[in-house]
């Protein structure tokens, strides 16, 4: 079982950057693909970026790609997710999401059984 928790969420103008970190407790971080989500208000969680175990290989949304990145440090059990170029409409819950799944880059929310609590992030225009 692995406990997670998202931090560095906060309000930030269009254009701007923000780094979400997503820490995880217990021994087997390194086995769980890993995967960020958002959810804004009235809207269903969707899938952001995954990164793979072993942290080599990762995919995005089409909304993202480019602006995100996703990265992990196995030592640390940390999970992050740089943003850059934030749009009004990156404004949501940004979720971390741990996975067993066979796929090495999950995206779909069944996937996933870990979840953090969430972060808040909004971008103003």
């Amino acid at each position: 079982q692995v406990q997670l928790v998202e931090s560095g969420g906060g309000l930030v103008q269009a254009g701007g950057s923000l780094r979400l970190s997503c820490a995880a407790s217990g021994r087997t971080f390194s086995s769980y693909r890993m995967g960020w989500f958002r959810q804004a208000p009235g809207k269903e969680r969707e899938f952001v970026a995954a990164i793979s175990a072993s942290g080599a290989t990762t995919y995005y949304a089409d909304s993202v790609k480019g602006r995100f990145t996703i990265s992990r440090d196995n030592a640390k059990n940390t999970v992050y997710l740089q943003m850059h170029s934030l749009e009004p409409e990156d404004t949501a819950v940004y979720y971390c999401a741990a996975s067993l799944s066979r796929n090495t880059l999950p995206i779909l929310t069944n996937e996933y059984a870990y979840w953090g609590q969430g972060t808040q992030v909004t971008v103003s225009s």
